[in-house]
């Protein structure tokens, strides 16, 4: 799923702090959909609260 320690790290502290989201321009370890769906999957089977992952421009996009 995720190749560098630093960017699990950061998801598990969101998921572990349940945080909403993650927002990230880190297209190739985070915001892609292996990532995640990856995410998706083990928050779900361990019990911990969904959290999004965007990249900034939706949230600009949704501002107009």
């Amino acid at each position: 799923m995720i190749k560098s320690f630093d960017d699990c790290q950061h998801i598990a502290a969101a998921v572990v702090s349940a945080c909403d989201c993650i927002i990230s321009w880190n297209f190739k370890h985070i915001v892609n959909i292996k990532t995640i769906r990856g995410v998706r999957a083990i928050t779900n089977l361990e019990g911990y609260k969904g959290i999004d992952i965007i990249n900034p421009s939706v949230l600009l996009e949704s501002e107009g």
